[in-house]
């Protein structure tokens, strides 16, 4: 069971789809773990997009994603963050497929939608970011067991 962070951007929660993101990604048969509607300090963008600091475009991405309230999910799965990447689709809209959700919703490359992990590594480095581990549920432990008790 892999884990992998989902983020659903200000421009996410700003045109209301935080909704059809989660129903995509729970379709595709993944499950959330985690979940906070937050918004993201500058010290935390920094940290996360660390890998860009020293690329043109950084200081943009850092605006974007501290301009407004976002969605920080924890989804688990087999194989979850090939299942994520492949449901968000390419980071430029214009280059992703009907279907995900770049390529049905997402307006631009710097107002894409979406973040997920790209890798292990950058996961575990990433959920730490937004979740402390008492934050994080086990199907097994918190949930199977309630169902079947019902």
């Amino acid at each position: 069971m892999e884990r992998t962070l989902v983020l659903a951007k200000p421009d996410a929660v700003h045109r209301s789809l935080v909704g059809e993101i989660i129903s995509r990604l729970e379709a595709r048969g993944l499950r959330i773990v985690a979940l906070k509607l937050m918004r993201m300090t500058g010290e935390q963008a920094q940290r996360h997009y660390q890998a860009h600091r020293d690329k043109p475009f950084y200081q943009g991405l850092v605006e974007f994603i501290t301009s407004g309230p976002l969605v920080a999910m924890v989804v688990e799965g087999t194989g979850a963050i090939e299942m994520v990447r492949r449901t968000m689709g390419e980071t430029a809209p214009a280059d992703s497929a009907p279907g995900t959700i770049r390529g049905d919703l997402a307006i631009d490359i710097g107002r894409n939608l979406i973040h997920g992990s790209d890798s292990p590594e950058a996961a575990a480095q990433e959920i730490p970011i937004f979740f402390n581990p008492s934050e994080l549920v086990d199907y097994t432990r918190d949930i199977d067991p309630w169902i079947t008790e019902s």
